[in-house]
């Protein structure tokens, strides 16, 4: 979309009040300030101002820390927040502070009663081990015990544990072990009373740490501890539940209110945040933003009725900004819209460059298709498609890849169509479905040329694109590309004659246009030119992969089939197929997905895109969206 660069002048008096209305707007990324011009200089927070930005930040954590824990973070900003004042924000940073206490409050309850339950289960499963032998411990006269526990990864310690016991007090000791269920090893020592000091020296030196019986469940022997610890075990999950339900009070009662601090917080820090990108004089002020052609006049007329002649808005010329400098707004038709999506995955193309995005809705899905190509993968790619977009939102990333995907399934299935294809060869075996174009599974060659041809006119409009992009910014670099263009067609031309696929009439004259085109290259591009040219051609040769992928899903649905007759039981063989068909369409969601955007990237990307254009952010009223 076509940006145009404004100033706003004004009274420095109304500057708060322009950010106010620029706020409401929303339609203008703001620019650094415009301090070359003499006498402006940029305006710096006060004292009091920064003092506010860092009370702000900390409520802002607050209120996100409390609605996380609350549940409720995913949730937008208000529908209409209305005017805030400043007694609104002092009851916002107080309601944080007070949210955030009282959600830490919970969660620490909440972890403190989940710890004590794993140290209870942890003791009942000691006791489960050596139930008889605690039980009759009170008939073990002058003896102490040792309730140990060895982690799973330590089990070297016992051998340690015993070795130092016998050489510290010889035989005098028992070590009873008994492996548990959670993979870790208990153990109970006994030893005489008279030798127990020498034991917890022992114990020390192998590294051992011995399990104490808890003193908030009267201290003593595990025999005695463990019936008070398995009834406060079944009270903890009344008390967890009482935890959740009064979060669910507190989410109820304070959630929409945190909402609007959310948001009426972040706002009146994108106010300060907005302060310092103004350049003022003693008297007045000066803004500059970016906003799309479009809404200029809007914004025109908003600052009119808003200020009448005390605030003047003019556009800045052309020529004294540079295009590098502009924020970048993808805009396309609703019907190739989603595929921006894949686009932001790159770095943006930079202001007055060429969005692909239009070029990748056309090809993306059909690399997609003839990767799979299958009516049946297709159907069921459909219908998850479907399925994923009546559950999203609109405008949000997950609706955007179930229309892309809903794309890829359309193609698929005319893909299978061609192809012949339902599920491998079950359509042909079933329905008697024949292939309009070629059999995948026989014809390697005709399908081979089909992906090569595809790479022939993505990379020759990559390197069109190339130079209709590079024309007025870099004339010496676009007559390389096409130059390039020139000579891929060329060896085209030659191949096809030479083979006698065209009338070798073409031969010659293709390659006299190579002899003469080989020195422009490398005036335009330099020494590395015929280096580049080969890279062209082998990114050409790399869109066999399409056939490559193409043949192994194929081939592997064809397996999937004949699994039903090659195993005695046809049930259990069903079962395999279908297995099978579930691993081939989880390949076929992934892999064709991958290497149709490799394709993109790396072989098309790189004849034309020119990455690093800023993201068009504009100043305005907090939204989720705006907070990614």
């Amino acid at each position: 979309m076509e940006m145009v660069r404004l100033r706003i002048l004004g009274p420095r008096e109304r500057l708060p009040d322009v950010i106010e209305v620029l706020q409401d707007l929303g339609a203008v990324h703001l620019a650094e300030p415009a301090t070359a011009i003499p006498g402006i200089e940029a305006v710096d927070l006060t004292a009091m101002q920064r003092r506010e930005q860092r009370r702000l930040r900390e409520a802002v954590a607050n209120v996100e820390q409390a609605l996380t824990a609350l549940g409720i973070r995913g949730a937008g900003a208000p529908r209409r927040l209305g005017a805030v004042t400043r007694s609104d924000l002092a009851r916002w940073v107080l309601l944080a502070w007070r949210a955030r206490r009282q959600t830490d409050r919970l969660a620490a309850r909440e972890a403190a009663l989940q710890e004590e339950r794993a140290l209870i289960l942890k003791y009942q499963q000691f006791f489960s081990a050596f139930r008889v032998l605690l039980e009759s411990s009170s008939r073990w006269p002058d003896t102490t015990a040792y309730h140990v526990l060895l982690r799973g990864s330590d089990a070297a310690a016992l051998g340690r544990l015993r070795t130092s016991l016998r050489e510290l007090i010889g035989e005098q000791f028992e070590v009873y072990s008994q492996r548990l269920t959670s993979g870790d090893t208990a153990l109970l020592v006994v030893v005489t009373s008279r030798v127990a000091p020498q034991v917890e020296q022992a114990l020390a030196r192998a590294r051992v740490q011995e399990i104490p019986v808890p003193t908030a469940y009267g201290g003593g022997t595990l025999t005695d501890a463990l019936p008070r610890m398995m009834s406060r075990l079944s009270e903890i999950p009344a008390e967890l539940e009482e935890l959740r339900r009064e979060r669910d009070r507190v989410a109820a009662t304070r959630g929409s209110e945190l909402r609007r601090a959310r948001a009426g917080l972040h706002d009146r820090l994108s106010e300060l945040e907005a302060l310092p990108l103004s350049g003022v004089t003693a008297r007045a002020f000066v803004l500059e933003g970016w906003t799309p052609t479009p809404v200029r006049q809007a914004l025109i007329d908003r600052m009119a009725a808003a200020f009448g002649d005390e605030v003047v808005v003019s556009e800045v010329a052309r020529e004294r900004w540079a295009s590098g400098d502009a924020p970048v707004v993808l805009s396309n038709p609703r019907l190739l819209r989603p595929f921006e999506l894949l686009i932001r995955l790159f770095p943006l193309p930079r202001y007055g460059t060429i969005d692909p995005t239009p070029f990748v809705a056309v090809f993306f899905p059909v690399f997609f298709g003839l990767m799979v190509g299958d009516i049946g993968y297709g159907v069921v790619l459909g219908l998850l498609a479907l399925l994923l977009r009546l559950r999203s939102r609109p405008d949000t990333t997950l609706r955007s890849a179930a229309e892309i995907a809903g794309a890829c399934a359309v193609f698929t299935v005319i893909a299978g169509v061609l192809f012949g294809e339902f599920f491998g060869d079950l359509g042909r075996r079933w329905f008697g479905l024949s292939p309009l174009a070629f059999n995948r599974e026989e014809a390697l060659i005709p399908f081979l040329i089909l992906a090569v041809t595809l790479g022939v006119v993505h990379v020759l409009l990559g390197l069109a694109l190339g130079v209709a992009a590079n024309f007025h910014r870099q004339p010496r670099h676009a007559l390389g590309r096409g130059v390039a263009l020139v000579m891929v067609i060329a060896i085209v031309l030659a191949l096809l004659a030479a083979t006698r696929v065209l009338p070798q009439g073409f031969f010659t004259p293709a390659v006299v246009l190579l002899v003469v085109a080989f020195p422009l290259i490398i005036v335009a591009e330099g020494a590395v030119a015929p280096i580049e040219l080969l890279s062209t051609l082998g990114s050409i040769l790399s869109y066999a992969r399409i056939m490559a992928i193409g043949v192994a899903s194929v081939m592997l649905a064809v397996v999937a089939n004949r699994m039903v007759g090659a195993i005695g039981s046809v049930a259990i063989g069903v079962v395999f197929a279908l297995l099978f068909h579930l691993v081939n369409f989880a390949i076929a969601l992934f892999s064709p997905t991958i290497h149709a955007l490799r394709l993109h990237y790396v072989e098309f990307f790189g004849k034309f895109y020119s990455p690093g254009g800023i993201r068009y952010q504009p100043f305005g009223h907090w939204t989720r969206e705006t907070a990614r």
